[in-house]
């Protein structure tokens, strides 16, 4: 039977950022089942998840408080339109989410977010706020022309709108003349940092000299500029504490704050795309309220559903929602939707998942699983081909280099994280490169034990493909 699959795998699946010429060199890894951070394949032999089916899976594979939420919910019905019709699970995730993100205190720099789009995916969520953003800046007279402004390295997804706001060529510049201009601001990639003076000392990577913040200015010149034209940006869209997609690259404490401040003293809304971080992934329940920062549009996805299903959504204000309503005639509607909105085997799920969450043994898992994962990763320092080893509460990226002492990458085309990361898969582990960037984001059920594993393995896949 396995060899069969690979045959229809071979001719007629077409896999996402992969090339297909390679692919079809060996035979895949089919996956057949999985239980908390374990997948098994075919063939019997099984894996620690490292990555979380590509940062989703949060609470570990075949759940049973999901499963018997999705299994009650098909029971009822499995999908109606949201189109002229409402449904009880999408009404109550509503609730539960605009209830999960509401801050103390709030004001005109920290505003309540009171309304959610459902839509598929985190791409499809970036694409409902920005074309949100664009349309309120115009009819509360913030700007005749939106325009966007993102960091360096940027990934938001991949339809029209979300890649125009995004800045990684190798993803993106083939697609150029489709898109519309959006401008980029250098973020705080601290280990690659052009003013980063400090000596890449061993097991003192991490202690840089004191920063100057040299990132901050640039925001601030570069909102700057925008007035002097006579003009403001639509949105700041950024991914609060750590880029995912760019290497998993962390943002320094403060920066977020200080940068958002600016931000907003220029009359500019805030798009926080909380795809990868939010739901606990970076220790507190969301990113931005980590260093109070609360934004007018924020874009959930990969965690909602707890890594079950296709299912995302947009919060936004309530003065948002109100620049679209108007008499029929004045067709001030939102004009855009899918297929899928607000399913009900999504929102099953995503209300299940936010009852593990809130869970005092939930709480305590996140909380151990950030300790091991420091003590399993802090070893990799030894070695002479790690440049820099970043975490940020459950997410961490493993920089691999040449030279330590010089910084210096391999080149792309050389596949050394994917060839480190092969080694890893048949050491039992899997996980997948950014480029010379090898990310582990395991489901938060993941023991103490599997998580020495995830580190041991990566430190020996390392030496045996690099030297």
């Amino acid at each position: 039977m396995s060899n069969k699959l690979v045959i229809l795998d071979k001719q007629y699946v077409w896999h996402p950022f992969t090339q297909m010429r390679d692919w079809l060199k060996s035979d895949p890894i089919l996956i057949k089942s999985g239980k908390g951070s374990v997948l098994k394949d075919i063939k019997g032999k099984t894996y620690i998840d490292a990555n979380s089916s590509i940062w989703t899976n949060i609470h570990g594979h075949n759940h049973p408080t999901i499963n018997r939420a999705i299994k009650n919910q098909l029971e009822k019905v499995a999908h109606t339109s949201a189109l002229g019709f409402a449904n009880e699970p999408a009404s109550i995730l509503a609730e539960k989410l605009v209830k999960s993100v509401k801050i103390k205190i709030s004001d005109s720099r920290n505003p309540q977010l009171a309304k959610v789009f459902f839509s598929d995916d985190g791409s499809t969520a970036m694409e409902v706020a920005i074309k949100l953003a664009y349309a309120h800046s115009i009819r509360s007279g913030k700007t005749k022309r939106p325009q966007f402004l993102s960091l360096s390295g940027a990934y938001h997804g991949d339809t029209v709108g979300a890649v125009s706001v995004g800045h990684i060529d190798l993803f993106h510049k083939t697609y150029s003349q489709l898109l519309f201009k959006s401008d980029e601001l250098m973020p705080p990639y601290c280990y690659r940092c052009p003013y980063n003076r400090a000596k890449p000392e061993r097991m003192d990577a991490r202690l840089y000299r004191k920063c100057g913040w040299e990132c901050v200015d640039k925001a601030e010149k570069i909102f700057a500029a925008k007035k002097k034209k006579g003009d403001r940006y639509a949105g700041f869209i950024f991914e609060p504490l750590m880029q995912g997609a760019a290497g998993m690259i962390p943002q320094p404490p403060g920066w977020l704050k200080r940068v958002t401040d600016i931000a907003r003293d220029y009359g500019t809304d805030l798009i926080a795309d909380e795809v990868m971080t939010g739901f606990g992934r970076t220790g507190t329940l969301f990113a931005c309220h980590s260093e109070n920062v609360q934004p007018d549009f924020m874009a959930l996805a990969k965690g909602l559903t707890g890594g079950y299903l296709p299912m995302a959504a947009t919060l936004t204000t309530q003065k948002v929602f109100a620049s679209f309503l108007g008499e029929y005639s004045e067709f001030k509607t939102f004009f855009h939707g899918h297929s899928f909105t607000s399913n009900q085997l999504g929102a099953a799920a995503g209300i299940a998942s936010l009852g593990l969450l809130s869970s005092p043994s939930s709480a305590t898992d996140r909380k151990r699983l950030q300790s091991d994962m420091e003590k399993s990763l802090n070893p990799l320092w030894k070695s002479p081909h790690v440049g820099d080893v970043r975490q940020v509460g459950m997410v961490a990226g493993i920089e691999i280099v040449k030279d330590w002492k010089k910084r210096e990458s391999y080149k792309l085309d050389e596949r050394a994280g994917i060839r480190v990361c092969d080694e890893m898969a048949r050491m039992g582990v899997l996980t997948r490169p950014i480029g010379n960037v090898i990310a582990i984001i395991p489901p938060y059920c993941t023991t103490t034990e599997q998580m020495d594993k995830i580190g041991n393995v990566l430190h020996k896949s390392i030496q045996k493909v690099l030297g």
